[in-house]
């Protein structure tokens, strides 16, 4: 093993929760020769793990991201890391996990894979905005969404300069097929496996009888208009609010050629982890 490898840790805010897995995890590798670092906010909130603290753990380029918390810091991580060679290794502390290596009560197993490099690796499609205040990455997806109490949005959306479709909605998701078994499925869009190779358009809740849902090629550019002479529309991705789309305006969304990491115990499939989590798909 090497020695000289590092370990980046990441947490949720509950605190309570983490503490004391947070110290196991941090102690277990230092033993085994890891140096493990953090933000210095990180640091703080875990004092007794000794983690040692640094200005940016990515430019740090660590040899992988540990992560207690739930759905939204494992996106976070990947979000971060993206790009990197650094690998996402996570362990549940939230309420589905569907990006989760392991269950939080697996602590001690996941300290052993981590030190002997036990485990395989995802490499995880990611989708990109460029809005004005800068590039965004979305590892589930991306979304554009009416704001509360405004009238209902009117968006289309465009393949190679071609119009595909148009609808009066309450807003559009772009999924990657990791995320599409977050707000994709939610909407009543397909469930795609790991390892395809493209990306789902769907609308939300469309007034209309005919919308139909696009898979559509990792090569495919695609383009979101606003066809609202006044209304403005939110734009999210993997939930958090990046820019807003004005009536008139468009936004490109592109497959990104870099993935994010994520660690996987081996053996463990799409559709094991589908069904672990969600449960058959029919009764």
């Amino acid at each position: 093993m090497n020695a000289t490898k590092t370990v980046a840790i990441l947490t949720h805010q509950r605190v309570e929760e983490t503490a004391e897995p947070v110290e196991r995890v941090a102690t277990g590798l230092r033993e085994a020769g890891f140096q493990v670092i953090a933000t210095a906010e990180e640091a703080a909130k875990h004092e007794r793990a000794q983690l040692s603290a640094v200005d940016d753990p990515v430019a740090a380029a660590p040899d992988i991201a540990v992560v207690l918390g739930g759905d939204g810091t494992m996106l976070e991580a990947l979000r971060d890391y993206a790009r990197t060679k650094t690998i996402v290794f996570s362990f549940n502390y939230g309420a589905v996990g569907f990006l989760a290596t392991l269950e939080r009560d697996r602590i001690d197993e996941g300290i052993r894979r981590i030190v002997e490099s036990d485990y395989d690796v995802l490499a995880l499609p990611t989708l990109v905005v460029k809005p004005a205040a800068g590039e965004r990455i979305a590892v589930n997806d991306i979304a554009f969404l009416r704001r509360s109490g405004a009238r209902v949005a009117e968006l289309a959306y465009l393949v190679h300069g071609e119009l595909i479709a148009q609808a009066r909605c309450d807003g559009l998701v772009v999924a990657t097929p990791v995320g599409s078994t977050g707000y994709n499925l939610a909407n009543g869009g397909p469930i795609m496996a790991w390892g395809v190779q493209g990306f789902v358009v769907s609308f939300i809740a469309p007034h209309t009888l005919t919308a139909r849902t696009l898979v559509a090629s990792t090569s495919d550019v695609l383009v979101v208009r606003n066809l609202s002479l006044e209304e403005p529309v939110d734009v999210e991705t993997d939930g958090r609010r990046v820019c807003t789309l004005e009536p008139g305006q468009d936004l490109e969304v592109r497959f990104e050629d870099h993935p994010a990491h994520l660690a996987k115990v081996p053996g463990t499939g799409f559709y094991e982890q589908l069904r672990g989590k969600f449960g058959r798909l029919v009764g």
